[in-house]
């Protein structure tokens, strides 16, 4: 039998696909230093507490508490708004809903306090609340001209409900006389998650002190709608768009917090669905915020991180003016496509610089192609088949590679063992010898590294397409998240309480191709004792990684690895011949070669280095 040979090709692209595995795992991970400062705070939060849910049902931000019924607590409420005490203190709530969306917005704050997709659902079938039972605040907070403090989610507004043709209207108006005022207008479209939503005085020119600044606030504590609350913020994150047209992001792994000039929208991301805020002025600077609020995985954890803006609103004439929109709906392209003019398709992860053109204009619409008519699993499969098999030129290069560097090892063998005691001359022999034969170590390693904008690409497209999310295929019950074949009675670091049969697939696979192409005596290459476990540590890799990450992705990898498999059998068998391959060396060697610039160069420097080292 044969002997096989070693790959260093192949190791090398796997190193290098794995090694960019490795930082995005580590970009992900707490550090110690954040780990005990969460660790300390949930024991203080406990001691304050007395439970860590007491913590968990505290909302955002509280409103001062006014008894209606009591004439002595009116009052006082009354005395303390001053001027804005005119409007009746009316408890309730007003309700807009179409077919998408349903809304409640009180009557104190004049805020929205429930917010549900009504199309949605969560893992456990809950329906998909954005905003529910305090978990979010936005209000106003201002100085009156006889210096008292307002805050409007202190403020009763009266509400009235009116129409627009199909539009429904809702003013909210915090009441400093009949025709003075400070107002919230929303306006729902039949079928659509934006809101229009307006911000406005009238007559308060004389009320506010336009010495100080009106700062807008808005908080939300993300509720957690994954199976994993550690995966689902992984995915969790406040994106905004400032400085005509850039788009930025606060850590997704831990606590962040960055002062912007000219934003023009912020979505504070949760994984699959935003709470999005624009404005066509662009607030001139805003503060922003970001807690993360997971420290492990835990099925009583309610939310993943805690978002804040604090921006101040400019006046015109001394009154307030704002236009804007609330997006309160999923972070699918398919609808936020709809509102090109705002530019919110920019908000979904697809990644950073060409992985993320390639994300949005190729696998996305291609793959929303395929489930257009085929089953979601399907359309997984035949992507890759596809993408496998435009790749296959790629593979062929790589493995054409892998066969000359397999004809040449004799020489290469004979040039080590000649000048064993001499290793600048084995080195200038040795690329004498690939300039001769028309062959480049590094001609293997090229085609890896092109293969990698494809692979960093995918890792970011199936955790992230909203077309995945709760969709099933054989016995993954959601190709957007992990599939699981047994549950765990106790949880293995870094792997999860679950086993995942994608993952384990993809690693037989991955370690089938790498014995093909690695051999088995690896362990014997001279200077290159680690490789055989490298070969088995890479399939070790890809089972824990991926145990909880989508299992969309981990069937990829899979059907990925077998077509490969299959192309390079193809190819050994039917396409390269290693004797004519021999020959063709042998022709190549015969003729004269010109060096290039950069290989006459390295020469010199390298005859330089010997002769030194001959004079010492």
């Amino acid at each position: 039998m044969e002997e096989k040979k070693l790959d260093l090709n192949s190791i090398i692209g796997f190193v290098l696909i794995f090694g960019i595995l490795l930082f995005w795992f580590y970009q992900n991970q707490p550090t110690p230093e954040e780990i005990e400062a969460q660790k300390a705070q949930i024991e203080q939060q406990q001691q304050a507490e007395k439970a860590v849910e007491a913590e968990v049902e505290t909302p955002v931000a509280e409103t001062q508490s006014v008894n209606l019924q009591d004439s002595t607590s009116l009052a006082n409420y009354r005395n303390s708004m001053g001027e804005f005490g005119f409007s009746p203190a009316i408890e309730g709530t007003t309700i807009l809903e179409n077919d998408v969306l349903y809304l409640e917005i009180n009557n104190k704050g004049g805020q929205i306090t429930e917010a549900r997709l009504k199309e949605f659902v969560t893992y456990d079938s809950i329906p998909v609340y954005l905003i529910k039972d305090g978990n979010a605040t936005f209000d106003l907070n201002f100085m009156t001209r006889n210096n008292r403090v307002i805050n409007t989610k202190d403020l009763y507004f009266e509400p009235v409900v009116s129409r627009d043709g199909e539009n429904q209207v809702l003013s909210m108006k915090a009441k400093v006389g009949s025709q003075q005022y400070l107002e919230y207008r929303y306006e729902m479209k039949p079928g659509e998650y934006l809101l229009g939503f307006t911000v406005r005085s009238q007559g308060l020119s004389s009320i506010f002190n336009d010495n100080q600044p009106i700062s807008l606030n808005w908080k939300l504590k993300g509720i957690r709608h994954n199976k994993s609350i550690q995966y689902g913020n992984r995915y969790t994150r406040l994106t905004y768009n400032h400085d005509d047209g850039k788009i930025s992001k606060l850590s997704e792994t831990s606590d962040d917090e960055e002062t912007e000039v000219n934003v023009k929208w912020l979505s504070y991301r949760q994984h699959f669905f935003s709470s999005i805020l624009t404005t066509n002025t662009p607030f001139e600077t805003a503060e922003l915020t970001s807690k993360n609020l997971v420290e492990e995985e835990s099925k009583e954890a309610k939310f993943t991180k805690e978002y804040s803006t604090v921006a101040p609103l400019q006046m015109e004439g001394g009154e307030l003016s704002y236009a804007m929109n609330w997006y309160y709906g999923p972070t699918d392209i398919d609808v936020l496509e709809k509102y090109k003019d705002l530019g919110l398709v920019e908000s979904i992860p697809y990644g950073w610089g060409i992985f993320g053109w390639i994300n949005r204009h190729i696998f996305t619409p291609f793959y929303g192609f395929l489930s257009s008519f085929l089953p979601f699993g399907i359309a997984i499969v035949v992507m890759t088949i596809i993408v496998r098999l435009l790749m296959s030129p790629v593979t062929y290069k790589s493995y054409l590679s892998q066969a000359k560097m397999k004809v040449l090892k004799p020489e290469i063998t004979e040039i080590s063992e000649k000048y064993k005691d001499n290793a600048m001359k084995k080195q200038q022999e040795t690329m004498k010898l690939y300039n001769k034969a028309g062959v480049s170590p590094m001609s293997g390693c090229v085609p890896a590294l092109l293969q990698l904008p494809i692979f960093y690409a995918l890792f970011m497209f199936f955790p992230t397409s909203f077309a995945l999310r709760q969709k099933s295929f054989l016995w993954a019950e959601d190709l957007s998240s992990y599939d699981t074949i047994a549950q765990l009675p106790f949880s293995i670091p870094f792997y999860g309480d679950h086993v995942s049969l994608f993952p384990i697939l993809a690693s037989i696979a991955i370690f089938i191709y790498m014995m093909m192409t690695t051999g088995q005596n690896m362990q014997t290459q001279p200077g290159m004792p680690n490789m055989k476990f490298i070969m088995y540590l890479s399939p070790l890799m890809m089972l824990f990684f991926f145990n909880n990450y989508a299992s969309g992705l981990s069937l990829y990898y899979f059907v990925s690895n077998l077509i490969t498999i299959f192309i390079m059998l193809a190819i050994k068998r039917f396409i390269l011949n290693e004797e004519k391959i021999h020959a063709q060396i042998q022709l190549n060697k015969a003729k004269p070669k010109k060096e290039n610039r950069f290989q006459k160069k390295m020469r010199e420097m390298m005859e330089q280095a010997e002769e030194q080292k001959k004079k010492k």
